[in-house]
């Protein structure tokens, strides 16, 4: 009778993530018995209508786990090097934690910090390399995990896989395929890495891009760009800062579109009706026609477009603000 047994370790890690996308990593690690000896994340942050103090995603899902949490607002201050070394891990693992690794901390562990990054470095470094993936066209891109040194997403490659971009990802559905991919990979590179299996590639700096943060006001949409360009940021931007319009004095979203081909003989921004089964109307744009598929009215629900158009009919043929 053929019996299965989960990987034991006495590997000590140290975890430090914060959004969604750190989750199935540090779930996976306890599936597979390492001993996580504490998971680091940013402090709580007010938020919904009361501002009231929410925990961060791992957070929540470390206290489920019943592992320690520590929340320290910087490591730059010794007091807060020496608890973390204190921990004495052998390796961090990091991913997505939202603070840069001062060198002594990256000098604590013996087998150094791991990073779990979602793009195939050294393409699209820095903040936001999701939504560049997809703002760029990229047909594929997929995780790196690397060692870190002290640079922005700078250190040697242990391990990469790659993924196909698909026509309907978004930054939110894409992150979640990229952090199960993350999740997979991870005990296989730490014990290659720990057994000195692997050997680190440099990264090639003649190929590198990087991604900054994006902003709020990056959502609101020009119509003078074209629908390709459009489409690609209405998935790029969801769900934050989701693109956007403006009609009738408030925020309309664009949720969900396609880019529809040809020139147009429309000005940019104007409603078209299509009376196509999903999408009901298009914006005309600088080159091609964007159809809408789904839209968000500040204030009320999402809807699919033909259920948003049957309600403003007046909108047919108006100009939307570039």
């Amino acid at each position: 009778m053929l019996q299965f047994y989960t990987m034991k370790t006495d590997l000590r890690v140290l975890f430090m993530g914060t959004p969604e996308f750190a989750v199935p990593p540090l779930e996976k690690l306890v599936r597979e018995h390492y001993p996580v000896l504490a998971v680091y994340t940013q402090p709580d942050k007010p938020g919904g209508r009361g501002r009231s103090l929410l925990m961060s995603p791992v957070k929540m899902a470390a206290l489920s786990l019943g592992l320690p949490v520590v929340q320290p607002g910087s490591l730059k201050e010794s007091r807060e090097v020496a608890q973390l070394a204190g921990f004495q891990p052998d390796v961090v693992m990091v991913a997505a934690y939202g603070q840069i690794l001062p060198r002594p901390v990256l000098d604590i562990p013996r087998y150094g910090c791991l990073n779990i990054h979602p793009s195939l470095l050294p393409r699209h470094r820095g903040a936001s390399p999701v939504a560049a993936a997809i703002l760029a066209g990229d047909a594929v891109t997929g995780v790196t995990i690397m060692l870190m040194d002290s640079g922005l997403d700078t250190g040697p490659i242990l391990a990469q896989e790659k993924m196909a971009i698909s026509p309907q990802d978004t930054t939110g559905s894409l992150a979640g395929k990229l952090s199960e991919m993350a999740a997979q990979m991870l005990p296989d590179v730490l014990q290659r890495w720990t057994a000195g299996e692997t050997t680190p590639r440099p990264q090639n700096e003649a190929d590198a891009t990087y991604s900054a943060a994006i902003k709020k006001e990056e959502g609101e949409i020009d119509w003078r760009l074209s629908a390709d360009d459009i489409w690609r940021r209405v998935r790029a931007y969801q769900p934050w800062p989701g693109a956007y319009t403006r009609w009738g004095g408030r925020r309309l979203e664009i949720i969900e579109a396609v880019a529809l081909p040809g020139e147009g003989e429309h000005r940019a921004g104007e409603v078209v009706v299509l009376n196509r089964e999903e999408t009901a109307f298009g914006v005309s744009t600088g080159y091609g026609i964007l159809g809408v598929i789904k839209v968000q009215l500040q204030g009320k629900r999402a809807m699919p477009a033909v259920d948003f158009l049957r309600g403003q009919r007046q909108l047919a043929g108006k100009v939307l603000p570039s």
